[in-house]
């Protein structure tokens, strides 16, 4: 019994390993941070979790027949919105900084 494979987009076995893909990210990260030998792969490991957690809103779209344009469009627009908040309170914060260096 074989599955009819679809026409366009992603096939089963494509959609299986982007999802791994994804699963695997987030598990490598966590042995990163939780490894009791290197502070620089803690770091690393910092890193990754945020990189994994953004990663984590690609899971719905790894279905088959989903074209794989769509889902790194839909990283793409993930990355943004993060680097946008990041901006935001980055500049919040150094506002603050100012305002209390202002009012001692």
């Amino acid at each position: 019994m074989t599955e009819k494979q679809p026409d366009r987009g992603m096939s089963i076995a494509t959609a299986t390993r982007l999802e791994w893909a994804i699963i695997g990210l987030g598990l490598l990260a966590l042995l990163l941070i939780f490894q009791p030998f290197s502070l620089t792969l803690f770091g690393y490991g910092c890193g990754l979790v945020v990189l994994a957690g953004l990663a984590n809103n690609l899971l719905p779209l790894c279905e088959v027949g989903r074209p794989i344009g769509s889902v790194i469009r839909t990283g793409a627009i993930v990355l943004a919105i993060f680097f946008a908040v990041a901006l935001i309170a980055i500049g919040s914060a150094y506002l603050y900084g100012l305002y209390v260096a202002a009012n001692r």
